[in-house]
């Protein structure tokens, strides 16, 4: 047995990547652990793991006396006694007798077993966590293993192990099989018990945001800029962008040609849409372009107060305030200024009434 023992930690170092060192300490403890516990506790315990000979010794440790002075033979030996064990031993020492219980191979057997299995699951619990958490606010691969089908929450494969993406973070109308590749968005790493509880999203802006820098080089290299993100997750999203180089059209480069990058993108977040324009440093400027599709007549800013006014024509202000205010309400979190949308006719009549 021990001669398997000690060639499955080598095993486990090369296979696993688990310091033999690593194990040898656990197991050491768990045997005189064990060993304590199948004698009441009532003795003390030194065990010796010899990898070069193979072997596992188990000693208990007595303190040497004086002959007729022993109080607690589990824990005192007196000196003529130790003398026999190795003659060198003095009053005072602590003598080092080894122990062979009858069960040793049965106790030492299953205690490695115990130990070399929770080491496993230590070990690859820490790779995951230290894994995932240089993962954080990263997008990930991930492959739905399967879907409650009372609460909504999918198990995901994410490569070395498993994580929960809650129905709660998942995009509004989004139908997740079994079997279907997804990317998410990885926004938090726990280092828990029973093993690294990781929390993914994609319903994140950041999901979006990450997104666009997979698919567009632009973005990548520093020469396409996302300023801004304001999104409503399963409906619709804009995002605000400017180029480092006045040769590059940032707005192109997200779209790409004949709409591959951005129809990419749509597809890994269908039913949403994205409506990409360009930032500027004039608020003016951006908060037309924030209202697009809607021509804007006139915009007028309070920078102070981070409030507008803007007008529109009439055939134009159900599509600036968008369907239940959506338009107008992506755009005020885009730019960060609130806004107040009329046509000239009831501006008019506001300022006269």
């Amino acid at each position: 047995m021990n001669a398997e023992f000690f060639a499955a930690l080598d095993a486990l170092e090369t296979e696993n990547g688990i310091p033999k060192n690593y194990m040898l300490e656990k197991i050491e403890t768990a045997l005189i652990t064990a060993f304590k516990r199948d004698n009441n506790n009532n003795t003390n315990v030194k065990v010796y793991l010899d990898e070069s000979k193979k072997e596992i010794k188990v000693y208990q440790l007595k303190d040497v006396v004086e002959s007729g002075t022993v109080e607690n033979p589990a824990l005192q030996i007196e000196l003529e006694d130790a003398k026999k064990v190795n003659h060198r031993y003095e009053i005072g020492d602590v003598a080092e007798i080894e122990f062979k219980p009858k069960d040793f191979g049965r106790i030492s057997a299953q205690t490695a077993k115990q130990v070399i299995i929770q080491g496993i699951r230590e070990h690859e619990r820490g790779m995951l966590a230290k894994e995932y958490e240089s993962k954080k606010e990263e997008l990930i691969s991930a492959t739905v293993y399967k879907v409650d089908p009372v609460t909504g929450n999918a198990v995901l494969n994410i490569g070395k192990g498993e994580a929960v993406l809650n129905k709660t973070e998942q995009i509004p109308g989004e139908v997740l099989k079994e079997g279907k590749q997804i990317k998410v968005y990885v926004t938090e790493v726990k280092n828990q018990v029973k093993g690294p509880v990781i929390n993914l999203s994609r319903k994140h802006q950041g999901f979006i945001k990450r997104l666009f820098e997979l698919e567009v080089p632009e973005i990548t290299d520093g020469t396409v800029i996302i300023n801004a993100i304001s999104r409503e997750p399963g409906s619709r999203t804009k995002m605000a962008v400017s180029s480092s180089n006045k040769d590059v059209d940032p707005i192109g480069s997200c779209i790409g040609a004949k709409g591959v990058r951005i129809n990419t993108i749509l597809e890994e977040i269908k039913p949403e849409k994205v409506d990409i324009i360009k930032y500027s440093d004039d608020p003016v400027e951006y908060i037309k372009a924030a209202l697009s599709p809607s021509t804007v007549i006139e915009v007028k800013v309070n920078t102070d107060e981070r409030t507008c006014r803007v007008l529109v024509e009439s055939n134009q202000l159900s599509l600036a305030i968008g369907k239940e205010g959506q338009n107008a309400r992506l755009a005020a979190k885009l730019t960060g200024y609130k806004i107040d949308i009329k046509t000239p006719a009831a501006a008019a009549a506001a300022e006269q009434g």
